[in-house]
């Protein structure tokens, strides 16, 4: 089990004018009237052998996650169908706790044999570890319907593959040759990732490209690995929390549907760092979700998931898996 701890004070967030000096105010309000108060503090800031100028710009850049976001039209057609599908189901109840297993094959993608990127059985063994206790509501949250089993580990040296960026055909060669299974089945891949952390598919993407299905993270974000702060497991836990049905806790911002799950608070932009008490949508209920697996704060800072989002996941899951 991990040890989580809970921010109460936020270091290296504090960032006064007297310390750098009058600036311009850089924050900037949306179409609601809302701020985003996280700025930027110009300590540079690197994961693996990439820098940015800090860790906003790291957030800014989409490296966090190159998970697609789907259009509004899109997300309204999903909507749709969860309506069409509940019908359906009528007044059946979410799945209990525990009750769907989920088979999971790892791909690790390396530069060569015992390369650092070959990353040893124990990560792999610790990384189903933290998916369990993250969705069994271990670490504080929410006890969803899923647990994980490792069915299998593939091995393969290739640095074409191992560089694989987002809808490459790289990933595409890669997830063509080592795919397993079929839409129930979880395929991880950890690799060099382009620069990213990781990236998923949606489950009702499967049926049109079921061989591009899974999770691709950064290898070095498995627990103990050298992705700080991003190196606990979580980078896994938020894929794979796409690739069951959920969106960004801070998806449409302060306006509109935001998630499309009821119990997170609306976010008007990424959280980083673990900000305590950050309000970015104050004309909306409730501090911004930092906890939240489907933010992007520090690994250590997030640790839940909410009854909603474990509806929604039961729902998709469910309805265009079949798990």
């Amino acid at each position: 089990m991990r040890n989580r701890i809970h921010w109460l004070l936020v270091a290296g967030f504090m960032i006064t004018s007297a310390a750098y000096g009058e600036k311009p105010d850089p924050r900037v309000l949306d179409d609601a009237g809302e701020i985003d108060e996280l700025v930027g503090d110009g300590i540079p800031f690197t994961v693996e052998d990439l820098t940015w100028v800090d860790q906003r710009a790291f957030i800014d850049s989409g490296a966090r996650c190159g998970s697609e976001e789907p259009d509004g039209r899109t997300r309204r057609w999903i909507q749709d169908e969860i309506r069409r599908f509940d019908q359906l189901r009528g007044n059946e109840n979410e799945r209990n706790p525990g009750s769907v297993t989920v088979q999971v094959w790892w791909h690790v993608i390396r530069t060569g044999v015992g390369a650092a990127n070959d990353i040893p059985q124990s990560q792999i063994n610790a990384s189903i570890d933290v998916l369990n206790d993250s969705y069994d509501g271990t670490t504080g949250g929410t006890n969803t319907p899923f647990r994980f089993v490792l069915a299998g580990v593939t091995r393969t040296t290739n640095s074409s593959w191992y560089n694989m960026c987002p809808g490459s055909s790289a990933e595409t060669q890669a997830k063509n040759a080592l795919h397993q299974g079929n839409a129930t089945t979880l395929n991880i891949y950890s690799a060099g990732a382009c620069g990213y952390l990781g990236w998923a598919t949606f489950p009702w993407s499967y049926s049109g490209a079921p061989l591009k299905d899974g999770v691709v993270i950064l290898y070095s974000s498995v627990p103990g690995g050298t992705a700080s702060p991003y190196n606990e497991g979580d980078t896994a836990t938020h894929e794979v929390g796409h690739w069951l049905g959920l969106y960004h806790t801070f998806q449409g911002g302060c306006n509109g549907q935001g998630d499309y799950v009821s119990d997170t608070p609306a976010e008007q932009s990424p959280a980083y760092g673990c900000p305590v008490g950050r309000n970015s949508c104050r004309r909306q209920a409730g501090n911004d979700p930092i906890e939240n697996f489907m933010d992007y704060t520090d690994d250590d800072c997030m640790y839940k998931f909410t009854p909603g989002q474990s509806t929604r996941m039961d729902t998709l899951s469910l309805q265009y898996r079949g798990l």
